[in-house]
């Protein structure tokens, strides 16, 4: 007699219904494992066969065929040994009670029988949901929070004998969810208020916090652009309950520690950081920093020094929010949806403009340091500043902090959220959705259209402008788009230093000294 039963197989973060099919015969003792299975999946008849031994089902002249379907997907991990054994309890006639077609079973096992956690669980129990499964059993992990969601029943078991008792009827002991969580460590914030003048470039990070929008920062060393960008997520609001699984749920794919659950990720790779460590990659493909940072900030301080590929490999998640990352066996889609920072100097040597310091980089040195950030990448980012270093004989009363600022992106951010229905903003949303919505007059669409002929700027860079335009009168609390805020937002794509790399030496002495 065959046996089925359902369990939940990963391919990177999305998560698919995978059927165990098992049959035991009378034969020579033997397990045979097919459907794909990479070396994990494998050794999982060891596992299954000491763990069966250990509650006294030993599997003597039996032979055991176990086919995981669809048998066109590759499967990975030890998450089906949970479902395996209970295939071969019910196909051998160890155990007379039915197993749910509803319900499905994750979880690796050790050799006495003890259910242990795997990579992945949180992932597997979203797809659990998206599957309409009623119950899913699976192991106790003390690292994940606890998590309710409607219609889908989480049953935590330890051994193999729980499940058993759970099958027949017997009451199963609660696990105590609140005895072994680990306490969320507050990370330490800085505050705006601690950084003296840049009031135009809080103003523009302000904005990229509200619409999800780009920033590439450039000013001489010392200026301020590392300490904004650290600060920058002091302004951010916490992560929904859909944003922690999903933040969660790729740390431990990646096998990467993090110390807060509600606060929005924060990576900041090294610009010697190479290209699968930032897109992702491997045998079994992880994910990398871009995913590692979904849902919240990817700083990249020092652009200039990253390499070329590394940077020409970020037009995908920057465009599409998403990463796939091919392999012979396998092609995996990450999510990427953050927001990204990055700052470099204007030259190598970091002071051509400088009004204090003399730039003595050469033309040549400039131009190829320069193209390292091709038009591509320069055409994805909606904000462009140049920073200059803060005289301090100023007076500097009444700076804002960070938690003023947070409430004024909270409330534009909830602006967006009614006017698309569902958590989008104005840096992501399909464009033909944003100017449905808010549509420009035609005085605006003739002022732009000369604009953006007069200034060469692409049909990228053009969309952004508006997309900025949007998020800034949604600070305001304004239904369409305002001329002011137009204006505003053409300010912000024209503060940056782009055109260096392409003057002579004299022209660029006179703006040294200048």
């Amino acid at each position: 007699m065959s046996a089925k039963v359902t369990s939940i197989g990963l391919k990177g973060l999305e998560g698919y219904c995978v059927q165990v099919e098992v049959q035991v015969i009378d034969g020579m003792e033997s397990i045979v494992v097919v459907g794909l299975p990479d070396a994990s999946v494998k050794e999982s008849k060891e596992r299954v066969s000491a763990a069966l031994r250990s509650l006294g089902f030993p599997l003597v002249d039996r032979r055991v065929i176990i086919n995981l379907s669809p048998a066109e997907q590759k499967k990975n991990g030890p998450l089906f040994d949970l479902a395996i054994a209970l295939g071969v309890l019910k196909s051998g006639n160890f155990m007379k009670d039915s197993i749910p077609k509803d319900a499905g079973f994750i979880g690796a096992l050790s050799l006495d029988g003890t259910v242990l956690p795997v990579e992945g669980m949180i992932a597997a129990i979203l797809a659990a949901k998206k599957l309409k499964l009623r119950t899913l059993y699976l192991p106790f992990d003390p690292t994940i929070p606890k998590i309710e969601i409607p219609e889908l029943e989480l049953v935590y078991i330890e051994t193999l004998q729980d499940i058993l008792n759970v099958l027949s009827g017997q009451q199963l002991l609660p696990v105590d969810r609140s005895a072994n969580l680990v306490e969320e460590v507050r990370e330490m914030e800085r505050d705006f208020n601690q950084i003296l003048g840049h009031e135009f470039a809080k103003r523009a990070l302000e904005i990229a916090a509200s619409g999800e929008h780009y920033v590439l920062m450039d000013g001489p060393p010392g200026c301020g652009k590392s300490l904004l960008a650290e600060t920058f997520r002091s302004i951010l609001p916490p992560l929904t309950k859909e944003g922690q699984l999903e933040k969660i749920s790729l740390h431990q794919l990646a096998g990467a520690p993090y110390t807060s659950i509600t606060t929005p990720p924060y990576r900041h790779p090294h610009h010697s950081a190479s290209a699968v460590s930032i897109i992702g990659g491997g045998t079994n493909p992880k994910p990398g920093e871009v995913s590692l940072a979904h849902r919240g900030v990817l700083f990249l301080d020092e652009l200039g020094e990253f390499s070329k590929k590394t940077l020409d490999m970020l037009r995908q998640p920057l465009e599409n929010e998403t990463v796939t990352i091919s392999r012979a066996h396998s092609t995996v889609t990450y999510p990427a949806k953050f927001i990204f920072l990055a700052a470099m100097n204007p030259c190598p040597c970091g002071y051509l403009g400088s009004h204090d310091q003399y730039c003595s980089c050469s033309d040549k040195q400039i131009k190829s340091y320069k193209s390292r950030v091709s038009g591509p990448i320069l055409d994805r980012i909606d904000i462009l500043l140049s920073l200059k270093a803060v005289n301090l004989n100023h007076d500097f009363n009444g700076i804002e902090t960070s938690s003023a600022i947070k409430e004024r992106v909270r409330e534009a951010r909830e602006r967006q959220y009614l006017r698309y229905g569902r958590e989008v903003c104005n840096g992501s949303v399909p464009f033909e959705e944003l100017i449905k919505n808010s549509p420009l007059n035609s005085d605006q669409q003739r002022n732009l259209q000369k604009i953006f002929i007069a200034n060469g700027l692409s049909n990228r860079v053009q969309i952004k402008i508006i997309r900025l335009a949007r998020t800034i009168s949604d600070l305001a609390g304004e239904d369409g788009i305002s001329e002011a805020s137009l204006t505003e937002a053409f300010s912000l794509r024209k503060t940056v230093r782009t055109s260096f790399a392409s003057l002579t030496g004299e022209e660029r002495r006179e703006m040294t000294y200048k």
